[in-house]
């Protein structure tokens, strides 16, 4: 009975419990009692209520001396010995196991001992030990067939082989121990060997297989009913390793409230620790050292070193963050540097890399600095992808600090293929984003270069390699994954219940939550998306190929480089670089721009306001152009390439580029790609009317008139699924839509359609996008920005555009601020008989906009559209 009790516990916990409660009912003999209080203390401890589970430990082990078997007070006091040492009472428990192996004469019940001090050991980070231990368990317990505890000690060894950074021993480990915990119907177990796999899938770089296997062991967790601490530990080093660090915060606060004061000591130690590698990432130092600093204490009190100086380093590196620099600290950084190394952390690079980072800032230290920027580089061939720029960024630093400028750039632009690589193994566009993060201190040193250089060539193409890799991956969702699908169909449908219950003053809390629930799933689906390691992403761009290919366009690239905004001109073949003053200040300019043109968008136009728009656009040309507006003069046609910060600019308005056609894009590369969009065979139209537009029936009726063969959808025709299938492979598609910009996750910004919003999950779901798209919705063309904390330059890009240029759309017209609808249709016919007339989007644009005459309303949505794209 003990046996088959005791493995109940680990494969299905709320059966044992249950037996064991009627084990104990029933008065039993000593033997039986103590198999039931530790079978109960072993589901108690598994989900998290390790004080509960430490009070029946004790209560089994009472029985277990009263009883005549000498091995059942052995097995007792290894559980309990575990169990303390989970609790922090290292000591305690470690005294108890030696206790236990003591008592062991050899055999299966001498490898079982051996295997949960070996755990601890690994808890401790005293891993030559575990492994020592390991060996004798895994060993005992093969020749002795026990399958199910050389599965478990096979496990164990997987995470010690695992921490250390060898990844082959500790699959090999892992393939086994899930085979033999399969053929024993092990359910519990073999949970967490699918959970072990995300480890392994982390230290290979593949990070939405890593969340692909959390996600299935929590879903396997849940259905056991069991909380694992390690699962949120797990999920946060991965968002980290993604970029998404606000997130991460989110996961670790929430899983210490779960721990709380009565679940394993351990695990709230490390759930701490964790919360505040997150709150550094996120950019919040001060939460980071104090949560960092408690978790430190926490390990210190269990005799944890290796984890002591984990947290410790964290701690320095939220001062680093917070802004504090000086010996005092390089000393703190260099000496956990060494220890770290000597303890085989994983945070030994950043260390590293931290006091490089310091000594060189002192200036007096050149040696130092090199020899900790050495070690940290060596990383850059070494372990997961994603922390391969990492290693190359010390090599810049390295270069720059003995003044090698080529040395530094070279480093630079290897940097930034390893920061494509790891973005090119992400499918969701979310992750790629957050992951482009990783290349952004590498572009600022190439930078800064080019701008002490005054070289507007070099300026131009670093600005251009980073930004051109961003659009040259297409989501990797699957198009016809049916439980996506679902999942967005139910999520549109409960925003339709949600407005609707806002418009009657209803509740809508459960709503909302509802909400929430639907989007943190497809968010999760999208992330397990693999991207193709292969494909499409960073090049080299050839700056002579670029010129060539503007023709009788001009460009005007802008950078933001330590808070200052430059422009970059090329006119022909000559390329000059403008300093043009204050980032902040020319945000502040565009915001003022923009609440002039949201207003007049309520169709309220107070005396004298052209005027004033007027005067608004001298004042934008001079905080975004400045000297370059020059450059820009005269009939040809501009190219504006802004950076991620200024996507939301009514470029039109300024007085240097109001009579001239006029496209934006994100990058100069993806304008020259747009060019080379192979058009579809069919010049298939789609025209799409969503509710609540008073005017868009009489617009898209105008339009039905232009385009007499399109697939029209208005009228409740317009659903997500008719709308998806009519952009599919158009040649020109028009959705007239109220459009909303969602701020915390830009890629559930939507166009409302008569069952709900379509979202850009939806359109990356798109085999072939529009080569020609007309949105005239509400902000549909801003996107969202993110940048690791510090960031100075910012160009991966989310939002509505973003999602539709890798897919095969050359020209989009979008607007930047909600427009008056009544004065957006008579702009939308105009505009589309230029289009018929073969004008291009710019030009088509330019034509409308002097269309428009002395009407404020008309004006004000004419400068509110961009033509994107060719």
């Amino acid at each position: 009975m003990d046996e088959a009790l005791l493995a109940l516990a680990v494969s299905r916990p709320a059966d044992a419990l249950a037996e064991a409660g009627q084990v104990l009912a029933r008065r039993p003999d000593a033997t039986a009692a103590s198999v039931a209080h530790q079978a109960r203390a072993i589901v108690l401890r598994d989900s998290g209520r390790v004080d509960d589970a430490i009070a029946e430990l004790r209560a089994a082990l009472r029985a277990a001396r009263r009883s005549p078997s000498a091995e059942r007070v052995v097995d007792v006091q290894a559980t309990l010995g575990a169990t303390l040492g989970f609790a922090g009472r290292t000591a305690q428990g470690l005294a108890m196991l030696d206790t236990a192996v003591a008592g062991c004469a050899g055999g299966v019940r001498a490898g079982r001992v051996l295997m949960r001090r070996a755990s601890l050991f690994r808890v401790l980070g005293r891993y030559d030990e575990a492994l020592a231990d390991l060996r004798r368990a895994i060993d005992l317990l093969r020749r002795g067939g026990d399958p199910i505890w050389e599965a478990r000690s096979r496990t164990h060894r997987f995470l010690v082989y695992a921490a250390l950074g060898q990844a082959a021993r500790a699959d090999h480990d892992l393939a086994i121990a899930q085979r033999l915990l399969a053929d024993a119907g092990q359910e519990m177990e073999s949970a967490m060997a699918v959970h072990s796999r995300a480890d392994l899938a982390l230290q290979g770089g593949d990070i939405p297989r890593a969340l692909g296997f959390l996600d299935e062991a929590g879903e396997r967790y849940a259905a056991l009913g069991v909380t694992r601490p390690n699962l949120a530990i797990d999920r946060c080093a991965v968002l980290l390793a993604a970029g998404l660090a606000a997130e991460a915060v989110t996961v670790a606060d929430e899983a210490v409230r779960r721990a709380g004061t009565g679940g394993e000591r351990t695990k709230v130690a490390e759930l701490q620790l964790v919360a505040a590698r997150a709150a550094v990432a996120a950019g919040r130092p001060a939460e980071a050292i104090e949560r960092a600093a408690a978790a430190r204490d926490l390990f210190r009190r269990q005799g944890r070193q290796w984890w002591h100086a984990r947290a410790a380093f964290v701690v320095t590196q939220s001062r680093y963050a917070a802004g504090e620099r000086g010996a005092r600290l390089l000393a703190q950084a260099a000496d956990l540097a060494h220890r770290l190394e000597a303890l085989r952390a994983e945070e030994a690079p950043a260390a590293h890399l931290l006091a490089g980072r310091l000594a060189a800032g002192l200036g007096r230290r050149t040696d130092v600095a090199e020899r900790h920027l050495a070690s940290a580089a060596r990383y850059r061939h070494r372990g997961p992808t994603f922390g391969h720029a990492a290693g190359w960024l010390a090599q810049a630093l390295r270069a720059q600090g003995r003044g090698d400028t080529a040395a530094a750039l070279v480093a630079c632009r290897r940097g930034l293929v390893a920061a494509g690589e790891h973005q090119r193994t992400l499918g969701a566009p979310e992750l790629r984003a957050h992951a482009a993060a990783y290349g952004t201190e590498l572009v600022d040193i190439a930078l800064r270069h080019a701008v002490r250089r005054g070289d507007g060539r070099m300026l131009l193409r670093w600005t251009e390699r980073w930004r051109a890799s961003a659009l040259a991956v297409p989501p990797a969702l699957p198009p016809d994954d049916p439980e996506l699908v679902a999942e967005l169909g139910s999520l549109r449908a409960v925003v339709r219940r949600l407005e609707a219950a806002r418009a009657e003053g209803a509740p809508t809390a459960r709503l909302d939550h509802e909400r929430g629930t639907l989007e943190a799933s497809i968010r999760a689906r999208t992330r397990r998306a693999a991207g193709d390691p292969a494909g499409g992403g960073f090049a080299g761009t050839d700056l002579a190929a670029l010129l060539d290919g503007l023709g009788d366009h001009r460009l005007a690239e802008l950078t933001a480089v330590d808070g200052v905004l430059y422009a970059t001109t090329a006119v022909g073949r000559r390329v000059r670089m403008h300093a043009v003053g204050s980032l902040a200040g020319a945000e502040r300019e565009v915001e003022l721009a923009r609440f002039m043109l949201r207003r007049l968008a309520h169709g309220r136009a107070p005396r004298g306001v052209l005027d004033r728009l007027d005067r608004a656009g001298v004042a934008l040309q001079r905080a975004l152009l400045g000297p370059a507006a020059a450059d820009l003069a005269g009939d040809g046609p501009v190219v504006v390439v802004p950076p991620a910060q200024l996507h939301a600019v009514p470029w039109a308005l300024l007085p240097a580029l109001r009579g001239t056609p006029l496209g934006v894009a994100p990058s100069a590369a993806t304008w020259l790609r747009a060019g080379a969009v192979q058009a579809p065979r069919r010049h298939r139209v789609a025209l799409v009317g969503g509710p609540g537009l008073d005017a868009s029936a009489v617009e898209l009726k105008q339009l039905a008139a232009l385009y007499p063969d399109a697939v029209v959808l208005s009228e409740g025709a317009a659903t997500a699924a008719a709308t998806l299938a009519a952009l599919d492979g158009a040649w020109t598609a028009h959705v007239a839509a109220h459009g909303t910009f969602h701020s915390g996750n830009p890629l559930f910004s939507a166009l409302s359609l008569d069952d709900g919003p379509l979202m850009v999950h939806d359109l990356g779901r798109l085999r072939r996008a529009p080569l020609r798209l007309v949105l005239s919705s509400c902000e549909s063309g801003v996107a969202g920005t993110v940048a690791a904390a510090g960031a100075s330059v910012v160009d991966e890009l989310l939002g509505m555009v973003t999602a539709l240029v890798p897919l095969g759309t050359a020209s989009i017209l979008a607007s930047v601020v909600p427009v008056h609808d009544g004065a957006t249709a008579p702009l939308m016919v105009a505009f589309h008989e230029r289009l018929r007339a073969g004008a291009s989007f710019a030009e088509a644009l330019l034509t409308v906009r002097a269309g428009t005459g002395g009407d404020p309303v008309a004006v004000a949505t004419a400068l509110s559209f961009l033509a994107l794209g060719r």
